[in-house]
Parts: structure tokens; sequence; C-alpha cells
């Protein structure tokens, strides 16, 4: 069964495509300590099974889903979320 996180912060370009927008996400483990992962390394951890995540959102827990825009290529939104992931865009840059 794949480890549940919240995603509490995320790391941005300055692009404008989807699925190009999120470079990485992060949060905090149960120990307190950092972590952090790319859009490519939450992706794959999703698809293995390995990482589920979330957003928290004004009280409501948010699923992190993959989507596919429309030429093809795979990137993180939420579930309530359009093509533009607005959900993790509003969240906090990630430090380091």
């Amino acid at each position: 069964m794949a480890s549940r996180h919240e995603v509490k912060c995320i790391n941005k370009t300055d692009r404008y495509n989807a699925h190009e927008r999120i470079r990485a996400i992060g949060g905090i483990n149960d120990d307190g300590t950092n972590w952090k992962l790319t859009q490519e390394q939450a992706i794959q951890g999703i698809e293995a099974g390995k990482w589920s995540f979330y957003v928290a959102v004004r009280g409501h827990i948010v699923n992190v889903i993959i989507a596919v825009s429309r030429f093809g290529n795979k990137y993180l939104k939420t579930e309530a979320d359009g093509e533009h992931p607005n959900n993790l865009l509003s969240l906090y840059e990630c430090v380091s």
C-alpha cells in the first residue's frame, strides 16, 4: 500500500505549460524532517504504488493526481483543479 504524504510546499519554474509549472513538491515527515521530490520522482512513485500525496485546502483534503496535458506530458495536480494546478501552485516555495 502506498504511503500517504501531505504536500506543504512546491518549487515552481517560470514556464506556463501545465506540465512544466511544478519542478518539485515537498513536505514534512513524521519525525519532523523535510522531504522533497522532483515532479518526475513523485509521478514515478505514484505510478509504482509507492506514494500518494494530498494537499489540505481550507480544511479539506484534496488528492494529488497525475494528469496528462493535451500534448501528452504528465504532471501533478489536485483532483479539484482544471489543467492548471492552482491548489499546488498556491503553496509556499520549498526552501533548499
